[in-house]
């Protein structure tokens, strides 16, 4: 049996938990249908707190503040989303803060060229959620980069140079003007939409689904 094609842009934060799981939920799905797809995946900018000021700001404050929650409310949250991370095998750790995730995602459009983009993000997604990094420093960039086998010096001068920042701020513009408000928001083949961290089964199903239309029209 020949593979399908299938065209997948992921359109994400690195601070955002949800795409974390998201990410997590579709690379099981496509594990689960192996031979059967031939997935080429994208990964494009998503910045949710594009004002952040340096150094970032406390996760409990600002997401009182954002979304009216008291620090109940958000501890239970947390802890949902601890749960959802481990159904999928990605580990949440303790997250303090909230950052800007600007640079991490002009590094990212650089590891796109350079073939290591997805690795690139799983590994951000991990200093962050994981490991409680600051994706906002460049040292923490530049760790993630070299984990992943990308050049030490040329991300420190992708960072340092401001390189990318145009292309990132136009993707950006783009997916909004799609009408896309949240994150993650997964595309398919160009045409087909799939929102939010969904589960395994929904991707799986979702996948076989457009991955048959595909091949039947």
């Amino acid at each position: 049996m020949t593979a399908q094609p299938l065209q997948i842009d992921f359109v994400s934060d690195v601070t955002c938990p949800w795409c974390a799981i998201g990410l997590s939920s579709l690379n099981e799905a496509l594990a689960r249908l192996g031979d059967t797809v031939d997935a080429r995946m994208t990964v494009h900018p998503f910045e949710l707190n594009p004002d952040m000021a340096a150094g970032g700001e406390d996760i409990v404050e600002y997401l009182g503040k954002k979304y009216g929650r008291t620090p109940e409310q958000i501890a239970e949250t947390q802890a949902m989303i601890r749960e959802r991370g481990a159904a999928v095998g990605f580990e949440f750790g303790s997250r303090p803060r909230v950052y800007n995730t600007f640079d991490a995602h002009r590094l990212l459009h650089w590891a796109g060229i350079e073939g290591r983009q997805v690795p690139l993000k799983l590994a951000l997604l991990k200093a962050y959620h994981t490991d409680g990094k600051d994706p906002s420093q460049h040292g923490t960039l530049i760790d993630a980069a070299q984990s992943v086998g990308l050049d030490e010096a040329q991300a420190r001068e992708v960072l340092e140079s401001g390189r990318y920042a145009d292309e990132v701020r136009a993707e950006q513009q783009e997916y909004r003007a799609m009408g896309i408000q949240s994150v993650p928001a997964v595309i398919f083949n160009g045409r087909y939409l799939v929102s939010g961290g969904q589960p395994v089964e929904v991707f799986e199903r979702a996948i076989g689904e457009i991955v048959a239309l595909a091949s039947s029209s």
